[in-house]
């Protein structure tokens, strides 16, 4: 079973892996929060486009 796994891995993976093993809780849990809010502010965000005028 790990060896197809491991196939099915590429090696960039596996080393983010390994980093993201690497980090605290407190640092995972401030990403998460982060990504959270971008999250919650692009839900809210609205694309307005104004036209522009010659004066």
């Amino acid at each position: 079973m790990e060896k197809t796994n491991k196939q099915m891995l590429s090696e960039a993976e596996i080393e983010l892996l390994k980093e993201g093993l690497k980090r605290s809780y407190k640092e995972r849990f401030e990403m998460a929060t982060r990504l959270y809010k971008i999250q919650q502010t692009m839900s809210k965000a609205s694309i307005v486009h104004k036209p522009f005028i010659n004066k």
